[in-house]
């Protein structure tokens, strides 16, 4: 049974838009998966029970601080007048978390953009603390006593933040809980929304469909999964028969003013709205906002690759890079052994690779392949080009939106070869390319020349991620994308890197190539 249309008077009364352009209506789904939408999980993870859920662990691991910090609950507890001010730091972590915005709901909860705001909150949080009670009591709390809620405090809410996160990410990504969404734009930014949340079920959106006019042909944005469920008209229609409550807006043929009009009508109904930007890849974390009169404005400040920042961590780079290989010659020299006597050839194994401006230069790894007989000829240590059969690969995979990687061609790895891609160190060499400048530790992987001449024609921004050194872990790499996998999006998220760059990114990309250390490199 088909649902019957809204009429143009209801449509007017509900929602005040003008006339939406005649178009074909597909109609909408009776209900939403109840598997998924609702439930205990639903209500706990991401319902108001997760409201609920974050304040009261954290208010209950602050609470167990205090009666450590003053002396357990085994020992008898002395809350004296110069200790009494810390029976209220749970209070007050609380509050500032709360205003520091750390109980919003997010898409996607990592728990290092956690670190810092949690350390500065219990900072902040315990130097009130000491502030009460130099002016109630004439004096700090006992010195010990109160850094030891200061550190346990920033330990007990971590792990807090840690547990969640671990708990709401594994139920997400078995689709046990998410909240469904629709999309405003069936085009082509609409599209790629829709698949980045189907193909990352960590972020907990799950699109059930499209909301436009006038969509645009599935060929023209190529390929769309998701139904187009009708126009903005009928928005009300659709929202009571998928029960939705979050609604993204993407680029659409609707005209702005009605697109703002439909904004103010769902936040009405309590459906929370998130927007793309228009010229959403020239925007960064550094955006200014200031009004003139009742008119918002935007400053855009740009990273700038050539500046001081980054010549900064390019001298940090060459450093780290001295370190590490004095740190791990012993290492190393196991390693050339290994190498040495796995099969026969040269240890190190040399390729072409384009990094900073399209200068070309020699990428080092370990050797990991058993040579051919024309690679012992040509020296055994550089790599020959492409054959005819790598390029008509190559433009197939470009047909499928897949960059090269992993193995190409017949497996020759060696067991020492093997052993040394998964743990990554046969990437060990490439700190030889950082110190001589040729790299640097993070920043886009580098790719083979003949490569680059296909992808620039093919991928868009492809060269913009030229502007910075290449490096030996990247933004994209501790994402997934590595080997064989989206050409696009890792080009996407190279640039994401460049624009947004800073040393705590470059601190948080560490921390995230450590804990995948022992998968499998491309």
């Amino acid at each position: 049974m088909s649902s019957p249309r809204i009429t143009q008077q209801t449509a007017a009364t509900s929602l005040p838009l003008t006339q939406a352009p005649a178009g074909r209506h597909v109609p909408p789904p009776q209900t939403a998966p109840s598997a998924i939408h609702t439930g205990r999980w639903q209500w706990l993870l991401e319902g108001g029970g997760w409201n609920v859920l974050q304040p009261s662990l954290d208010f209950l691991a602050l609470s167990a601080v205090v009666v450590i910090a003053l002396g357990g609950i085994t020992a008898t507890v002395d809350v004296s007048a110069q200790s009494a001010p810390l029976l209220i730091l749970p209070a007050l972590v609380l509050l500032v978390l709360y205003l520091r915005g750390l109980y919003r709901t997010r898409l996607r909860t990592l728990v290092l953009d956690s670190v810092v705001p949690i350390v500065s909150a219990v900072s902040v949080a315990a130097m009130a603390v000491a502030m009460i009670g130099r002016l109630a009591n004439g004096q700090m709390p006992d010195q010990t006593r109160w850094l030891d809620a200061w550190m346990l405090a920033v330990i007990g809410v971590g792990l807090c933040r840690i547990a969640l996160a671990l708990v709401q990410r594994w139920a997400r990504s078995r689709r046990l809980v998410g909240k469904p969404v629709l999309i405003l734009g069936a085009g082509l930014v609409g599209s790629q929304v829709a698949k980045r949340l189907e193909n990352h079920p960590e972020y907990g959106l799950i699109p059930l469909g499209f909301l436009d006019d006038d969509p645009r042909s599935i060929a023209e944005v190529g390929g769309r999964d998701m139904p187009v469920l009708g126009t903005v008209e009928e928005v009300d229609e659709i929202i009571a028969h998928t029960g939705v409550h979050n609604l993204i807006v993407a680029f659409s043929s609707t005209a702005d003013a009605r697109v703002s009009r439909l904004i103010q009508h769902c936040q009405k109904l309590g459906v929370e709205v998130s927007v793309v930007p228009r010229m959403f890849d020239t925007i960064n974390n550094r955006v200014g906002y200031d009004t003139v009169g009742g008119l918002p404005l935007m400053s855009f400040q740009r990273v700038d690759p050539k500046g001081l920042q980054f010549a900064v961590k390019y001298a940090i780079d060459r450093g780290l890079a001295a370190i590490i290989l004095l740190a791990l010659a012993p290492l190393i020299v196991l390693i050339m052994l290994a190498v040495r006597l796995s099969s026969p050839g040269p240890v190190l194994f040399r390729q072409r690779r384009v990094g900073r401006d399209g200068t070309v230069f020699d990428l080092y790894k370990f050797r990991s392949m058993r040579m051919t007989a024309e690679q012992l000829a040509h020296g055994g240590c550089a790599d020959t080009g492409l054959t005819d059969d790598d390029t008509t690969a190559l433009q197939f995979m470009l047909g499928g939106d897949t960059a090269p990687g992993g193995i190409e061609g017949h497996d020759r790895r060696t067991l020492v070869g093997r052993l040394l891609r998964r743990s990554s160190l046969d990437e060990l060499p490439q700190f030889l390319n950082v110190l001589r400048g040729e790299m640097s530790i993070i920043g886009p992987r580098p790719e083979r020349p003949e490569f680059v001449e296909l992808f620039r024609e093919d991928i868009s921004r492809y060269d913009e991620r030229h502007r910075v050194k290449s490096g030996i872990t990247g933004w994209a790499q501790v994402h997934g994308l590595r080997g064989r996998t989206s050409l696009a999006e890792r080009v996407e998220w190279d640039n994401y890197y460049i624009a947004h760059w800073s040393l705590g990114l470059d601190l948080k990309i560490l921390a995230l190539t450590l804990t995948a250390i022992f998968h499998d490199t491309e």
